[in-house]
């Protein structure tokens, strides 16, 4: 079959995906996820993590918004308006994050659940804190050699890995889970 009218035949090229039942963009996340240092970066859980936090800031405007113009327009203080607002819509937030991530990006460790919601929430939340601290102080840092935007920006992204690993590890129950297939079966004795 020619192109357009033309007589020489179209141009196939070799593209290393032809060969496999996989989507280019499937073959691409496959290549990505096998590289050392940001291979965890392009597998599934992370991403949902990722889509997870990116509701989580419209959740966190939205009721900060919700705050400011309704539910606290009474209070005459601006500062303290604001404050209460952002306690309120960073707690929302929170929530939220926690309720998807438990019940999307962690789903299939649901076994793996062995304390009180309240429990994991707070662990949860405390994870969040600690990525906060990350957060304030790598940006302070950067921002002696960066501009500060840039420093944020690397900034939250590290600290998106660390609440990620330490939600991974400690509040979803991978520990857990590696113990659990370290420890032999005593019914194989």
């Amino acid at each position: 079959m020619s192109c357009w009218g033309c007589r020489r035949p179209p141009v196939r090229l070799n593209l290393p995906w032809q060969h496999t039942n996989t989507l280019p963009m499937r073959h691409l996340i496959q290549t990505l996820q096998q590289l050392p240092l940001i291979g965890p970066l392009f597998r599934p859980r992370f991403i949902k993590f990722g889509i997870v936090g990116a509701s989580g800031v419209v959740v966190n405007l939205s009721v900060l918004y919700l705050g400011q113009e309704v539910l606290f327009r009474e209070i005459a203080q601006q500062t303290l308006r604001l404050n209460i607002s952002l306690a309120f819509a960073i707690l929302i937030a929170t929530i939220s994050n926690f309720t998807w991530n438990q019940r999307w990006t962690w789903h299939d460790r649901k076994s793996l659940r062995t304390v009180p919601i309240v429990i994991q929430f707070a662990q949860y939340a405390l994870a969040c804190w600690i990525g906060i601290a990350v957060q304030f102080g790598l940006t302070n840092l950067f921002a002696l050699f960066l501009h500060y935007l840039l420093a944020n920006l690397i900034a939250v992204v590290i600290a998106s890995l660390f609440n990620f690993v330490a939600n991974d590890l400690w509040t979803f129950g991978r520990l857990k889970l590696n113990r659990e297939l370290r420890q032999p079966d005593p019914n194989d004795a």
